[in-house]
């Protein structure tokens, strides 16, 4: 296996023989100075067996958006070596983010209270570029920069949208509330769009039955156990 991409909490393999592509889940988890976040741009520490329980979560609901018709980079997993089997795409250097209710970033860009609600919900569309500080980005600016095709945009949202139904109703079946989460999307040669990279604790932020917003390693090991069931 040869790595092609190390990023903060997953690595992307190919292997040579016959060039599949390969997602190996770590330990890691991003935060600041020890304290989990899943909101960071920086590695805050590592946890024994997290890469393994975000993989059998991700491997969960990849194959929930596929039963759901909604297409996914997902091909299988190994969870004794924590690799994910996955479709080899161009993956664009964005994040799209779905918001339910304020929180985070948002509360400290734009000064606003913690946990208003947003109906229908908030969209948001970032530049991955940890030194600017993943600035949000427009749909002009993206075909400018000949990140997306004409209609690209468009299509992506409604994606998050429809993923967005999807984890709210089933994160709501374990007694989460869903705030916020952020997706990443590919396309194949064809142009085909496909929900890419993972979907995990990492990606999004919820509230359980006490109020509580638990960090992404407390929300994995919680996850795990109803998913196991």
């Amino acid at each position: 296996m040869k790595t092609i991409y190390n990023g903060k909490t997953k690595s992307v393999l190919v292997n040579e023989e016959d060039n599949s592509v390969f997602l190996f889940f770590k330990d890691d988890a991003t935060g600041e100075n020890g304290v989990f976040d899943p909101g960071a741009n920086t590695v805050g520490g590592s946890v024994e067996g997290k890469g393994k329980i975000g993989l059998a979560i991700s491997s969960y609901f990849f194959e929930l958006m596929e039963k759901n018709g909604i297409p996914t980079q997902y091909l299988g997993s190994n969870l004794d070596e924590n690799l994910m089997a996955v479709r080899n795409l161009t993956v664009p250097p964005l994040e799209f983010i779905l918001r339910y209710y304020t929180a985070g970033s948002m509360c400290r860009r734009f000064t606003l209270e913690e946990g208003i609600s947003f109906e229908p919900p908030y969209l948001e569309v970032t530049l991955k570029d940890d030194i600017q500080g993943d600035p949000l980005i427009s749909e002009r600016l993206c075909l400018m920069k000949g990140i997306l095709k004409e209609g690209q945009y468009d299509e992506a949202l409604d994606v998050l949208v429809r993923v967005g139904e999807i984890l709210k109703k089933e994160l709501a079946t374990m007694n989460l509330n869903l705030i916020d989460f952020k997706i990443e999307l590919g396309y194949d040669e064809t142009g085909k769009i496909y929900v890419a990279d993972e979907i995990t604790p990492d990606i999004w932020r919820v509230k359980d039955e006490s109020g509580n917003i638990p960090n992404q390693i407390d929300c994995g090991k919680m996850l795990l156990e109803k998913i196991n069931k």
